[in-house]
């Protein structure tokens, strides 16, 4: 989630505060993640030695999107997976065995394990009708000094020696983002993306009408924005800036006010916090 919570060990100034006023006003939120390495406990246990007050269920990673998508396709299936341990549990919890011979799917995620012999079984198994599977296509990951290769380079090896495309589903996919969503019990019209990353984040969000909120605390600056030809509705400097607006007033973008001018009264806004 670095860029958004947090830069490398270090708690973004007030990114805490921000979490605070979510759950003092009963707004629901959840934290998502594309990153497949660690399980949702895992990802709490950083958090609250960071003093960011968040329990499970307000978590929900790539992996656990992944896993689930899985069971539905195909209930009780096989996969060969190439990840760590946060994408291994996911996909025991979701029913699936993870197996090295005639998968039903090759899954890949973020890792370290990853080596040669890992691909050419991937590789064989692929050409054999396994399909593929990765749990995000981002062609890196930011760690505490640079950059790491992230699972969309992993997977762009494997796609490469088979000709077969990956089917991700984590951000922007609107499998893990319409999913996030139904978890907090919204419509789209309630429901408001926050992030620091224009690809995944705010493309997601815009794609799927959600409101959008662009940190500047990451990876973007609002020069950058020219690049693109989407936007957010809101621009802010960290986390600390959208919950003095969150304290001042009632924040609603244009898909919340047609509904509380339809309705008489503002919804209440819900927010799936987008980091990496």
């Amino acid at each position: 989630m670095d860029g958004v919570l947090y830069r490398g060990s270090a708690l973004i100034p007030r990114a805490d505060e921000f979490i605070n006023t979510l759950r003092e006003r009963n707004i629901p939120f959840r934290l998502l993640t594309n990153n497949s390495q660690r399980a949702r406990r895992d990802v709490v246990a950083k958090l609250t030695r960071m003093g960011i007050d968040v329990e499970d269920e307000h978590i929900f990673t790539s992996a656990m999107a992944t896993a689930r998508f899985l069971a539905e396709q195909k209930p009780g299936g096989t996969a060969f997976v190439i990840g760590e341990g946060g994408l291994l549990t996911a996909m025991h919890q979701y029913g699936y065995a993870i197996v090295d011979h005639d998968p039903d799917y090759v899954v890949v995620g973020e890792g370290r394990t990853f080596n040669l012999e890992l691909v050419e079984q991937a590789v064989r198994m692929i050409l054999q009708g396994a399909k593929l599977i990765a749990t995000n296509l981002d062609p890196n990951c930011p760690v505490q000094n640079g950059l790491r290769p992230g699972c969309g380079a992993m997977v762009a090896m494997l796609e490469i020696a088979t000709g077969v495309k990956a089917f991700s589903v984590g951000k922007p996919s609107p499998v893990m983002m319409r999913a996030a969503r139904k978890e907090l019990g919204l419509a789209t019209a309630e429901t408001t993306m926050i992030g620091d990353t224009m690809e995944t984040d705010i493309l997601g969000g815009v794609q799927l009408g959600f409101q959008t909120v662009l940190v500047l605390s990451g990876g973007t600056s609002r020069a950058d924005l020219l690049k693109y030809a989407y936007r957010p509705e809101l621009v802010v400097e960290s986390l600390g800036e959208l919950a003095d607006i969150l304290n001042q007033q009632e924040w609603v973008g244009p898909a919340q006010q047609h509904a509380a001018k339809r309705n008489g009264s503002a919804r209440r806004m819900s927010a799936a916090v987008g980091a990496y």
